[in-house]
């Protein structure tokens, strides 16, 4: 007789929700009539994500102390649950701004399936425990995503965007296999707490094998979180994948593998702290550096705020890199803005982009605030959110997160990421001015046109996830008390 655990049902409920509904959805591909193919699919889609929140939510309410479930494979607890409400809101926004993205309606289905299937996968990383469910959760969302950015062959870019994405995220996902399996082969444990029972009772501190385990381990999620010098796949998939596609990837992707990051490293491998916070504060300055300065460069805007999201994951690695309470809560608290942000800012670009059926540009971004006033305002916020200004939940965000490092003792880091953020003004400072100030003589010798006037096409559902990823932007600076109560309980669950 073979003796099965117990399972917490209810500790997998967002996953399985959007399990589920990537499987209704797989049939109505099949059997749902091509013309209602659309409405039915995005429908259910955004129910499945919705539907997630809010058994996120509650099992946030309901899970006080930090448990494990499944034969300890997985995590019940509020830090993994916020996570998971995180995610679960940038898809169901996701979804709101793909409704009117050109795609073929024979496809649109398994788009929407693709999304939730992805979603589901990411709800169920952050729970992870162990390493090989930690595998199997970063492979489930991963191949969605792949398959994702790649469904529009008609879109210039999305094949090349898919085809990079998968040959370099399938290198990143080896880089951790392997550590994973030298972490085994030192301790003989899978379990995050029983890795770092073994490594103190064995006392493998500073073991060869252990530490390069772990150096691969740290290689691998900065892949997923887009941190350099592991950034090399994100400029051009963000660039080439279908828009909705790049802002759930932006937002909800470097959620889940910032927050397991440093539920990894904090559960797994405290003894082995006066390495990794070292490792993790060199990778957040290189992503600084290598996000901002290239980010100067850039005329598209989609490009160049793939850079920015290279830069942001250098402010998040931050207070991952600080190692104590309120970097935990610091993380947490930056993720909501900055995953309202990045959803925001490309729905903004979505926008323009189907006004203009062209890839959108500094150039002909211009005019736009005053075409679109409520985009206009919308995308101005996000990127003083970006480059952490008030009235924004950034600006509460970086200073939360310089907080911590400077709690820690590293002066120097904090220094790093004002020098940063100074440097990053010039550039998110741009695409206001692209907006509002463009001078009529220098619009006449852009060489792209732009948009004049006229009456752009109404997309209420994309306006509708604009003004929700505005409300939580600015809610989130004012706020601020009961987002940081939430944040501090949620990082109750590490041992911090």
């Amino acid at each position: 007789m073979i003796n099965k655990p117990h399972v917490d049902w209810f500790a997998l409920s967002p996953s399985l929700a959007l399990t589920g509904v990537a499987g209704v959805l797989l049939l109505v591909a099949v059997l749902v009539p091509r013309s209602a193919r659309r409405q039915t699919a995005a429908f259910l889609a955004f129910a499945g994500f919705v539907t997630s929140f809010v058994l996120a939510v509650v099992l946030d309410d309901k899970s006080p102390v930090a448990t494990t479930a499944i034969h300890d494979a997985i995590f019940r607890d509020r830090w993994a649950a916020l996570a998971q409400v995180l995610v679960a809101g940038c898809g169901a926004v996701a979804v709101l701004v793909s409704y009117r993205e050109r795609m073929r309606d024979e496809h649109v289905a398994e788009y929407y399936a693709l999304l939730a299937a992805a979603g589901a996968g990411m709800c169920f990383l952050v729970t992870a425990n162990n390493l090989m469910t930690l595998f199997l959760g970063l492979e489930w969302f991963s191949i969605s995503l792949y398959i994702l950015c790649a469904i529009d062959r008609e879109l210039e870019g999305s094949l090349e965007a898919g085809l990079k994405y998968l040959i370099i995220g399938s290198f990143g996902s080896a880089v951790l296999l392997f550590g994973s399996a030298l972490v085994y082969g030192a301790t003989g444990e899978l379990a995050f707490n029983r890795i770092a029972d073994a490594i103190s009772a064995q006392h493998l501190t500073g073991d060869a094998l252990l530490v390069a385990g772990l150096a691969m381990i740290i290689v691998g999620l900065g892949f997923k979180a887009s941190a350099a010098p592991f950034h090399m796949w994100t400029p051009d998939v963000y660039e080439g994948a279908p828009t909705p596609v790049t802002g759930f990837m932006a937002a909800a992707t470097k959620t889940a593998a910032l927050v397991l990051m440093l539920r990894v490293l904090r559960t797994g491998f405290p003894q082995e702290a006066h390495l990794w916070t070292v490792a993790i504060a060199a990778i957040a300055c290189a992503s600084l550096a290598v996000g901002n300065l290239a980010a100067l460069v850039q005329r598209s805007v989609k490009r160049m705020l793939a850079y920015s999201s290279i830069a942001q994951a250098g402010f998040m690695l931050i207070p991952i890199a600080s190692n104590n309470a309120i970097g935990g809560r610091a993380l947490l608290y930056y993720l909501i803005p900055y995953s309202a942000m990045s959803v925001g800012a490309f729905a903004v670009i979505a926008a323009r982009e189907r006004e203009l059926a062209a890839p959108v540009t500094l150039d002909n971004l211009a005019g736009m605030g005053w075409e679109r006033p409520v985009l206009g305002v919308a995308m101005c916020t996000f990127m003083f959110g970006f480059a952490g200004l008030p009235p924004t939940g950034g600006f509460v965000g970086k200073f939360y997160a310089f907080s911590a490092a400077y709690r820690h003792g590293w002066t120097w880091l904090v220094i790093v990421g004002v020098v940063a953020t100074a440097v990053s003004l010039y550039y998110y400072l741009a695409v206001v001015r692209a907006m509002y100030m463009r001078p009529a003589t220098e619009l006449q010798l852009t060489p792209t046109p732009v948009a004049a006037g006229g009456s752009p096409p109404r997309d209420a559902l994309l306006q509708t996830s604009v003004l929700l990823a505005l409300g939580v932007t600015v809610g989130s600076f004012v706020a601020v008390e009961p987002l940081i109560h939430v944040a501090k309980h949620a990082a109750s669950a590490l041992p911090f």
